[in-house]
């Protein structure tokens, strides 16, 4: 229990940067990587397995959307498992420091998983408005689509941005970010996508969390590129 505990402080001493992050990565999906980089550390695992397992973790989950009608015992397991595949994101990242193993590859394979997750995720969202939903309008079936078009655009715009601003010699370390400013950055948080899920098996309630997150996403994907241009400029 001792060395685990010292694991845990070393995980935490290798932590990133708070910036720009909401709460839940902040006290939720970190704090629970960083438990299971812990053991996967005593273990002797490697990020790249954990990356694996948690694709192993959301993938099904994900295509039990598309294949299986929303119910209470569904929509527990798969949030379940899409939080689980979550954290593991977060863990791979926190053991690659902790081990000093990190890599060109490494960080590919877990951005391109994260990218199939981003699609795949409102993709069987479609499928599932598609097959088993009784939608108030066609007009529905749009709301996937643009949701994986501002999550997409989030992730490889903020991506992009962070990888030029290294260009730039003299840029000031990046602090924490405000409290305020953590929970208003809740809504585009994946975990946050991932507890909707949670509400898949009450129509009504997960087209109106849906549809939130959904606007929430198209208003800060328009304030994200706004901003992030004129860093850039």
């Amino acid at each position: 229990m001792a060395g685990f505990i010292a694991t845990l402080r070393h995980m935490t001493a290798a932590q990133k940067s708070s910036n720009g992050v909401s709460a839940y990565t902040l006290f939720v999906n970190r704090p629970a990587g960083r438990v299971l980089a812990a053991l996967a550390y005593r273990a002797g695992a490697t990020p790249n397995q954990l990356t694996v397992l948690g694709a192993l973790f959301t993938f099904p989950a994900l295509a039990a959307v598309a294949l299986v009608r929303p119910g209470p015992g569904l929509s527990v397991c798969v949030c379940a498992a899409l939080a689980m595949g979550f954290a593991l994101d977060a863990a791979d990242g926190q053991l690659a420091r902790a081990q000093r193993s990190g890599s060109p590859s490494g960080e590919w394979l877990d951005h391109v998983l994260d990218c199939f997750k981003l699609v795949t995720v409102h993709l069987v969202v479609l499928v599932s408005f598609y097959r088993f939903f009784s939608l108030p309008s066609p007009a529905w079936l749009l709301a996937p689509m643009l949701f994986e078009m501002a999550a997409v655009v989030i992730f490889f715009a903020g991506i992009l941005t962070e990888q030029l601003k290294r260009r730039t010699a003299d840029r000031a370390p990046a602090g924490p970010t405000p409290a305020l400013r953590c929970v208003l950055l809740l809504p585009v948080d994946y975990g946050v996508t991932c507890v909707s899920f949670l509400f898949l098996g009450s129509q009504h309630v997960f087209l109106s969390v849906y549809g939130t997150l959904l606007l929430a996403h198209l208003l800060f994907m328009a304030a994200f590129l706004v901003k992030w241009y004129r860093e850039l400029r």
